[in-house]
């Protein structure tokens, strides 16, 4: 399987292939570029065949999982969690019970549902953490971004003026956004504005409270003036390329909550940014910048900014006490993490 990412060709280039993984901080040329894309292209129409495999029923796949060496004691129980949470959910947890190679879908020996169940719950409130510290993010940074701007510009309609962005065309895509926002909203605030005020949009301290994240995000990263942009990372004690960098690693985790998609021990397609320099406390053992990990590191950098008496480590810890069997180095975490700086 391959995977090719294009994001903006100043940021991040990601071209990943399972058997040979290659990451850029820097992008390529745009012949360079063409060139991969053009062979990617020719790979998967060469190798693409037709999907086949038909519907099967929770009884036949409990059948199915025992035939490959997967101990269910209780099958009835199995065949309500297939139903009700799915197989193709359910099968990124089966995954690494599976005996090397892979493919072959043998379980190892002492491989059981119940193992299965217990990765899915563990990643299930490992989620609703990180859910939880990243909503805490969410407003900080929404708020520094409104005030700071808006004091800085003096112009509380700053986000709806395109005089304020560098990118015309992200501007607009933005603009699109923000109008249908406003016309999905039933918010009273909104509803009361609309009523009462003559002005197309409202100022930025109350259009900011109906727009998702990634559109604050995004407004910011088009921000023109520059030493406002420094003002708000600076706000967090990061300078503009890695708070920016950052701010997509949050909202890319956020989305992975949000959709209930596993994390424990998933690999990110963005190679997140490291700081030259970090006013904080930070991380000293090697650790792979791909994992869960690194995320949670970032978030709570964020966390000790924002609120320097965060219990974030003791909630981890917590998580981690009930689930003893966890394989933490498949989250990415070193050992001795504990007394990395960041978590003291």
């Amino acid at each position: 399987m391959l995977t090719l990412t294009f994001f903006s060709l100043k940021k991040v280039w990601v071209f990943q292939r399972k058997a040979l993984p290659l990451h850029y901080q820097n992008p390529p040329s745009l012949s360079t570029m063409l060139k991969c894309a053009g062979r990617f292209i020719f790979y998967t129409m060469s190798n693409r065949i037709a999907f086949h495999k038909p519907y099967t029923s929770a009884h036949d796949l409990v059948c199915l999982l025992q035939s490959r060496g997967l101990k269910v004691t209780e099958p009835a129980q199995a065949e309500r969690y297939l139903e009700f949470i799915g197989y193709y959910r359910l099968s990124a947890y089966m995954y690494p019970l599976l005996r090397i190679p892979k493919k072959q879908h043998r379980y190892k020996p002492d491989a059981t549902f119940s193992q299965v169940m217990m990765l899915y719950r563990f990643d299930k409130k490992l989620r609703l953490l990180i859910f939880n510290e990243i909503e805490k993010i969410e407003v900080a940074v929404r708020s520094a971004i409104v005030n700071i701007g808006s004091e800085m510009m003096g112009n509380p309609f700053w986000m709806t003026d395109s005089n304020n962005f560098i990118d015309a065309v992200k501007f607009r895509h933005t603009m699109e956004l923000i109008d249908a926002e406003l016309h999905r909203s039933r918010e009273d605030f909104i509803v009361h504005f609309k009523q009462t005020y003559s002005n197309a949009y409202p100022p930025a301290w109350i259009l900011a409270e109906v727009l998702p994240f990634g559109v604050i995000t995004n407004i910011f990263s088009n921000i023109k003036v520059a030493r406002i942009k420094k003002a708000i990372a600076r706000r967090f004690g990061l300078h503009v390329a890695p708070f920016e960098s950052w701010l997509t690693i949050v909202t890319l985790t956020r989305n992975s909550c949000c959709h209930h998609a596993r994390v424990w021990n998933k690999q990110n397609t963005i190679r997140p940014m490291l700081p030259n320099h970090i006013t904080g406390n930070w991380i000293t053992l090697p650790t792979d910048t791909l994992r869960i990990y690194f995320d949670l590191c970032i978030i709570k950098y964020f966390l000790n900014t924002i609120s320097p008496n965060n219990d974030m480590k003791s909630k981890i810890d917590a998580l981690l006490s009930d689930f003893p069997e966890i394989d933490t180095a498949a989250m990415g975490m070193p050992q001795g993490w504990e007394g990395e700086p960041l978590w003291l």
